[in-house]
């Protein structure tokens, strides 16, 4: 053992078996240090950070108190699992965080035998644990099932349908409430209130067995005060119970998440129990034990490489504006003309834009948690009666509201608008937050206007054609991360619908270009020309309707015909090869046909500029398909000319 460690009780312990053989008067130590190394490592890794610092007492208890992973642990959405990680063999690579190659930023299966469930979507947890409850049951086995769930993915409809089911059913599941008043953004809704309103209650149901059940597995020491008694069966409710006691489990709180002297005899008491569901509703503080994240507004929620004695993060200045501020701050210009223009997001603002649109119309912005669902159908709602309402959310939460795209906003032509962000590839997040599917899942919907931005330029000037467009639903999608920095129009003007342009005029080759793979498309033509092979650049603009008239050209006046897209297929590409048969265009062999997609496969998290290098979809990458579409060898080409 190192004398100088900072660490040196955590340095013992390998996996959740050697912290358990601890004495428990020990583990308050190796959660202080649980903390420091999390904070140390993330501050060379950046990544999720508040949610992480708020568990650490929770994650220790949980692995102290119960046998994982045998028993199996849960975590709703994952990111806060850092400190899990540490705990479950992992510590020798949580500095690989979220790079390539390195530990996944959220729980994942292929990961770890700690890791019975992946997620990096929040509200899945209750459903995947009734699961696993009910499996264990019909085997005859005996292991308990704990999810861990966090206020603001409680949220989400998803939590309650499964909540229903597991209080129908009375399977023994422990779900732990973590409730650290801070989703993300402030949490909203009628949730948070009735929380507040439970901690502030002072009719208490005594439920005099249920107590003494309790009292009779308190340690002596504890079981002598009855206040301490009274504490731990807080919550059995006047007039009915709690939301929680209606839907059928029982309740069990609110405790202090950092006390571990509460919360380690009342997870023994809770394992223990032969009866169930149970709720176990701990309150946790965001960002705790480092002062920078208590002091912040999100809580450090996400970041990245920081110095830990000031909490400065090393984020360095973008040469160009990020597409989300872009999209928040057209739309700002946009609401200024019209007073219809509403802004909706599910619990994102900021990472979408709304903040901003927030700031200048507050009482036109709508937050309604984690519930894309619902929000896709409120936007239906403000449509129907004439409103123009602007929905961001991201492509792979976007991906939660699609029975509402179809069924309350296409099939009734409603002109709800999408401001799709983080389309495409998006690096640290990996697959569970890639934008792969919404050009395909989109695309075969009839009513629906696609767009996608080349640039932050052009994205300007389609939220205005989003505006313009009120006779049916439209999608615009933009990636994560920072434009180009070119020029900014003062004002969007409305792009004629279904019409694409042609960036670079050549001969030979046709590259069709569907976002923001354009400037790859570029980097190729050069490449393309020194290799002697004359090469057209178009930004289709629009996947639906297609410029059918483009498409025809470039496959009439070029040998070769390449689409170019940030999704997987069934989207861009696949239009257009639909048309190109449709036509007889592919029948006579004038023109040779190729698209560029993602790859059939789920991609592991990278930089987004390494993940491209893998699918293909970059200049060198282009250049390549090129070649194998002449039936030529890119490298014995470049030899020849050299």
């Amino acid at each position: 053992m190192n004398a100088y460690s900072k660490t040196p009780l955590l340095d013992t312990i390998r996996t959740p078996d050697d912290l358990r053989k601890l004495k428990i008067e020990q583990v308050r130590q190796v959660a202080d240090e649980l903390r420091q190394e999390t904070i140390d490592a993330v501050s060379v890794t950046g990544g999720h950070f508040g949610a992480g610092l708020g568990v650490v007492e929770l994650t220790t208890a949980i692995h102290y108190v119960f046998d994982t992973p045998r028993d199996r642990l849960i975590w709703d959405v994952g990111h806060q699992a850092y400190p899990h990680k540490i705990l479950t063999g992992r510590r020798d690579r949580i500095r690989t965080l979220r790079t390539g190659g390195g530990l996944s930023g959220f729980t994942k299966r292929s990961e770890s035998d700690y890791d019975p469930f992946g997620a990096a979507h929040s509200s899945t947890s209750i459903s995947a644990g009734l699961g696993m409850a009910v499996a264990r049951d019909l085997s005859g086995g005996k292991n308990n099932v704990i999810a861990v769930i966090g206020d603001g993915a409680m949220s989400a409809g998803m939590a309650y349908e499964a909540m229903n089911n597991a209080g129908a059913m009375n399977s023994r599941l422990i779900v732990i409430l973590n409730d650290n008043d801070m989703s993300i953004a402030p949490p909203v809704g009628a949730m948070s209130a009735y929380l507040s309103r439970l901690y502030s209650g002072k009719t208490y149901r005594t439920l005099r067995e249920a107590a003494k059940q309790i009292n009779q597995r308190l340690p002596k020491i504890i079981a002598n005060r009855a206040n301490r008694v009274e504490e731990y069966s807080r919550g059995f409710m006047m007039d009915g119970g709690t939301l929680f006691e209606e839907l059928g489990f029982y309740y069990v709180g609110p405790i202090d998440g950092h006390n571990l002297d509460h919360l380690l005899p009342v997870l023994k008491n809770v394992r223990d129990m032969e009866t169930g569901p149970i709720l176990v509703h701990v309150v946790t503080q965001k960002g705790k034990g480092y002062g920078p994240a208590e002091a912040s507004a999100d809580k450090y929620h996400a970041v990245v490489k920081f110095d830990v004695a000031t909490g400065t993060q090393a984020k360095a200045k973008p040469n160009a504006p990020a597409y989300q501020n872009v999209f928040g701050q057209s739309l700002v210009k946009e609401a200024e003309k019209d007073d219809k223009i509403v802004a909706i997001t599910a619990a994102m603002p900021s990472g979408t834009g709304v903040d901003i649109f927030n700031k200048a119309f507050p009482d036109r912005t709508f937050d309604v948690g984690i519930a894309e669902q619902h929000a896709v159908t409120f936007a239906a709602g403000l449509a129907s009666e004439g409103y123009k309402p602007f929905c961001a959310i991201y492509s792979t939460f976007l991906q939660r509201g699609y029975d509402q795209i179809v069924h309350d906003v296409a099939i009734q032509n409603l002109p709800v608008r999408f401001a799709i962000d983080r389309a495409g590839l998006v690096g640290a997040d990996g697959a569970t937050h890639a934008g792969s599917f919404d050009n395909a899942y989109l695309g075969c919907l009839p009513n629906m206007v696609i767009m996608a931005a080349a640039d932050e330029a052009d994205m300007v000037h389609m939220v205005a054609t989003q505006v313009a467009i009120n006779d049916r639903p439209s999608a615009l999608r933009y990636p994560r991360g920072e434009g180009r920095g070119i020029e900014m129009p003062e004002i969007g003007i409305p792009l004629e619908i279904g019409k694409g342009r042609v960036m670079r005029q050549g001969s030979k080759i046709a590259l069709l270009s569907f976002g923001t793979r354009l400037a790859e498309c570029e980097k190729a033509a050069d490449e393309l020309a020194a290799l002697g092979l004359s090469t057209t650049i178009a930004d289709a603009r629009f996947m639906k309707p297609l410029d059918t008239e483009l498409v025809l050209k470039l496959a009439r006046d070029h040998e070769i015909l390449i689409t170019i897209e940030e999704g997987a297929v069934g989207g861009f590409g696949s239009h257009v090869a639909q048309f190109l048969t449709d036509q007889g265009v592919l029948d006579t062999g004038m023109v040779r046909f190729r698209s560029m997609v993602l790859p059939d496969v789920f991609q592991d998290h990278d930089t987004p500029a390494a993940m491209y290098g893998r699918a293909g979809l970059d200049a060198k990458g282009i250049v390549a398909k090129v070649f194998e579409a002449l039936g030529k060898d890119v490298k014995a080409e470049t030899v020849k000319l050299a």
